[in-house]
């Protein structure tokens, strides 16, 4: 997945807002929140998609070739993909749909419903 078909997808999603920063990064957020990027962080020379991830998601992605602690955010549970041999973009998608709904999942009760992200 390229930089232009990752921002796509992420602005698809719910309430979503993205500003570039750290050295022309892609960061998309939700609430405020960061959820996924975009960036040339780390040791390949090519953009790589970094998301939050659950803890069982984030042990075995770790696992896979490929797929690294995402740099300064693995602590929070954070994988950076840095090839495009290892996950599908279907497979990344998904993962990127569920680090929107673990972080939108974190913001209080009012702002889910300010943002259409809740109806209760």
């Amino acid at each position: 997945m390229n930089r232009d078909e990752f921002d796509a997808y992420c602005k698809s999603l719910t309430a979503t807002s993205s500003v570039v920063q750290w050295g022309n990064s892609s960061v998309w957020k939700v609430g405020g929140k960061i959820f996924a990027i975009c960036s040339h962080w780390g040791p390949v020379d090519r953009d790589c998609i970094s998301f939050k991830c659950a803890d069982h998601s984030y042990q075995v992605l770790c696992e896979l070739p490929g797929v690294v602690p995402a740099p300064y955010l693995a602590r929070a549970k954070w994988v950076q993909v840095q090839t495009d041999e290892t996950l599908s973009d279907d497979d990344v998608k998904s993962y990127i749909a569920d680090a929107h709904a673990i972080i939108a999942a974190k913001l209080t009760k009012k702002q889910q419903r300010d943002l259409g992200l809740s109806t209760a």
